[in-house]
């Protein structure tokens, strides 16, 4: 069913409601992945679809900051970028634009782009973005935007904030004009098959607008769900949120939020800081007046970061970012997340989700990030 043209250990100490038996099959499963990698003498990536470097290199995970173009230094292109991933572990600047083949994005995306694996029997990959490339914006769906590219080994995940990308693979990589006025995030991450089965399930909350997919029949029995998102059909689901585990195939941990329509509440508020135990931070695109107040009434707070300051040093405010993320307040706590909702109250009532890790590299970066902030 084709539709080409329209369509670490910290995890373990502060989330009660994974069950220990579950507890001790992730560090079970964790350490059999050690053992056969170090065996094997092989890498995790090699010659398999992968999160790519700058340098064309497999990576477990990236992370890319797109600058805006109003910043405290003045007027800049709007397609530059700051980057990080499991080997480098600080921001860098990248040489790179974000439109740029040669960057991250555009080299990963190039697995499926110009490596024609969009027409392959063989590989599989799903495009969605509540504001789609060449097609009218609507809120039926999630507030949601990313893209999964895999076969029945390996695959990556890209969870982004850009609205109208990425293309349609017959177009060619590129980025949009109207994604240059604000930052954005993307995060990428490569999985193992077994992994993808579960994103799968967890983007039924989502409901996200897929745009673009290709579901080749020997993965038909397996991605039930998103072969039916591939058809726009919407997927059904039976509770209003869902929280799973997922390990990348380097084996670096993430929590997986995932809520639907049906939780009409603030995610970051409402579930995740409760549920991560910490006081966050969250930086998401605060445009007046729909932006939510922060919350100091419930066990643990949130607050709203006010401007961005990263290497460069480059500052820009909130309203020009169009970034969802969120760190803790406590350094100790040691949480980020990436994802896709903003604290508005409109957004309570719309899916989505938000990838959560204890990584230091990525919360660093993201914490150091932080400028100003409010309070209660």
């Amino acid at each position: 069913m084709d539709r080409h043209s329209t369509l670490s250990t910290g995890l373990f100490l502060m989330l009660p409601v994974i069950l220990e038996v579950e507890v001790l099959k992730l560090k079970q499963m964790l350490s059999r992945i050690s053992l056969v990698s170090v065996s094997l003498g092989i890498s995790f990536f090699q010659n398999e679809i992968s999160c790519l470097n700058e340098k064309g290199e497999h990576v477990d995970w990236f992370l890319i900051y797109k600058l805006p173009k109003f910043t405290s230094s003045g007027v800049g292109s709007g397609l530059n970028y700051m980057y990080t991933d499991a080997v480098v572990k600080s921001w860098v600047k990248s040489t790179y634009t974000v439109n740029s083949t040669e960057g991250a994005l555009g080299r990963t995306f190039a697995q499926l782009y110009q490596g024609k694996g969009y027409m392959s029997n063989s590989t599989a990959y799903i495009l969605y973005n509540d504001g789609p490339p060449e097609l009218k914006y609507l809120m039926l769906f999630g507030h949601t935007k990313g893209a999964l590219y895999f076969d029945k080994s390996q695959g990556f995940w890209i969870s982004h904030t850009v609205p109208h990308f990425p293309p349609f693979p017959e177009r060619g990589f590129d980025y949009p004009s109207s994604g240059r006025l604000y930052g954005q995030t993307a995060l990428c991450i490569t999985f193992k098959y077994q992994q993808l089965l579960q994103i799968s399930q967890q983007l039924a909350y989502y409901n996200p607008r897929v745009y673009n997919c290709s579901m080749p029949a020997v993965f038909q029995a397996d991605m039930v769900v998103l072969g039916k998102m591939c058809e726009g059909v919407t997927p059904i689901v039976h509770m209003n949120k869902n929280l799973e585990i997922l390990v990348s195939a380097g084996g670096e941990l993430f929590c997986n939020f995932a809520k639907s329509q049906l939780f009409d509440d603030d995610i970051y508020t409402g579930w995740v800081a409760q549920e991560l135990g910490t006081d966050l931070l969250a930086e998401t695109w605060q445009r007046f007046p729909y932006q939510l107040a922060p919350n100091c009434s419930l066990p643990k707070h949130v607050f709203n970061v006010q401007n961005v300051s990263l290497p460069g040093p480059v500052v820009f405010w909130s309203h020009n970012d169009h970034s969802k993320w969120c760190v803790s307040w406590k350094y100790g706590d040691g949480w980020a997340c990436l994802g896709d909702l903003n604290r508005e109250a409109t957004q309570a009532k719309r899916g989505g989700g938000l990838l959560c890790t204890q990584n230091p590299a990525i919360y660093s970066g993201l914490r150091l990030a932080v400028g100003l902030y409010d309070g209660c």
